[in-house]
């Protein structure tokens, strides 16, 4: 005889006939059917997009991230240069011919009269026939800040005077020192890092367009057009670039605007760097060809140049980027070889490796070492970038 089912009791904390179950945060091993409920953490990073990820893991990296900000600071610093130098770059001081560095001050006797500098007297030592330049500490000339100074035209569009800092009136401000024509050398830094860092922009972005281009080609196509492709990267690796940049740089006219040469240095110095991108491009094509959204595209009608575009490279684009911040730091230094040797930029186009063309001369470096100030921002931008290139890989990398 069959007895009525019987409603399980509440007490239990079982659901009546016909619910389901509901989900726990532990399950049974023999409840195949049970969902794990994730905690707030757990589903916040299962809900993240790719680049919140990346940034994520990117914060991890101090010292990627320190750099990014000493990366920031010194092209807001190029790019705000007029403000921040106290001279023009082609200002001469002939009076201050290679000049030591004025120091700054905030105590004169004892007394605080806030940031100010000590003029310098100038003397002609007959036995070397060397300028000597003595400090006069008995008049502390005051600095003065948001001051109105030399005409400007900031980015040659807007004029302007305002200047952070100008030299005291009647004197001379030289934080770093002056060059051979009397020119303030902080000041030809700050507007020589435009040109510099901009041609690592510009050379990126030219073996950036080149290497998607040309490795996007070769993975997506593979077989004889991937074999030439292979073999003309392989020709262009094996030649030896510090002669191949003498070289192309030797043949533009002597005629050229220093618009033209600036240019055709960029040109050049991309030229030089597309081929590890073009490879990294290539290989990643030639893994993710097949998968069933590439071929969705091709069964639908996109063209070749649409599927690598607008679904390949995007796929790996944090790769792509990773890889460009690292090849920044070698488009700075070519520019800078090649200025340095007289064979870059020309004057009246300043940069850092036109300004280390000075340098060239040991007995001028020995007595005048300032004249190497420009070889520490070369420094900080490569080792930053570098640094910011290893934490942006890290980051990019999904396997960690």
């Amino acid at each position: 005889m069959n007895q009525a089912a019987t409603p399980p009791s509440p007490a239990l904390g079982l659901p009546p006939d016909g619910a389901p179950l509901p989900h726990t945060a532990s399950t049974a091993p023999f409840e195949p059917n049970a969902v794990e409920v994730m905690t707030p953490e757990q589903e916040r990073v299962y809900l993240a997009s790719q680049s919140q990820l990346m940034w994520w893991k990117f914060r991890r990296h101090k010292l990627a991230l320190v750099s990014g900000v000493v990366i920031i600071v010194i092209y807001a610093m190029a790019a705000f240069a007029e403000f921040l130098a106290p001279y023009h770059y082609t200002t001469r001081n002939t009076d201050f011919i290679r000049a030591p560095r004025q120091e700054v001050h905030l105590f004169h006797e004892g007394r605080f009269l806030g940031p100010f500098v000590y003029p310098y007297t100038q003397r002609l030592n007959m036995e070397n026939l060397k300028r000597e330049y003595d400090v006069d500490r008995s008049r502390p000339q005051p600095l003065r800040f948001f001051c109105r100074g030399e005409e400007y035209r900031f980015w040659n569009l807007i004029p302007g005077n305002l200047h952070f800092v100008c030299p005291p009136e009647g004197g001379t401000l030289f934080l770093l020192g002056s060059d051979r024509l009397g020119r303030d050398m902080l000041s030809r830094i700050l507007y020589g890092g435009r040109i510099s860092l901009s041609i690592g922009l510009l050379g990126v972005f030219v073996s950036f367009v080149l290497g998607v281009i040309i490795g996007g080609i070769a993975g997506y196509y593979g077989g004889k057009v991937d074999l030439v492709v292979q073999r003309l990267i392989e020709i262009v690796q094996s030649l030896p670039h510090i002669p191949l940049w003498l070289a192309l740089a030797a043949i533009m006219p002597p005629s050229w605007s220093p618009l033209l040469v600036y240019f055709g240095i960029t040109v050049i110095l991309g030229l030089m760097d597309w081929t590890g991108l073009a490879r990294a491009v290539r290989s990643k094509l030639l893994s993710l060809r097949e998968e069933d959204y590439v071929v969705a595209a091709q069964l639908m009608g996109a063209k070749p140049a649409r599927i690598i575009g607008l679904h390949l490279v995007p796929g790996f684009m944090s790769h792509l980027i990773a890889s460009a911040t690292i090849t920044i730091p070698k488009t700075i230094l070519g520019e800078t070889a090649l200025s340095f040797l007289g064979l870059g930029l020309r004057p009246p186009i300043t940069s850092w490796g036109v300004m280390l063309n000075e340098a060239q001369n040991i007995n001028v470096v020995a007595l005048y070492p300032w004249l190497l100030y420009p070889v520490v921002p070369v420094i900080l931008i490569i080792l930053a970038f570098n640094f910011l290139g290893d934490g942006l890989r890290d980051a990019a990398d999904p396997y960690r």
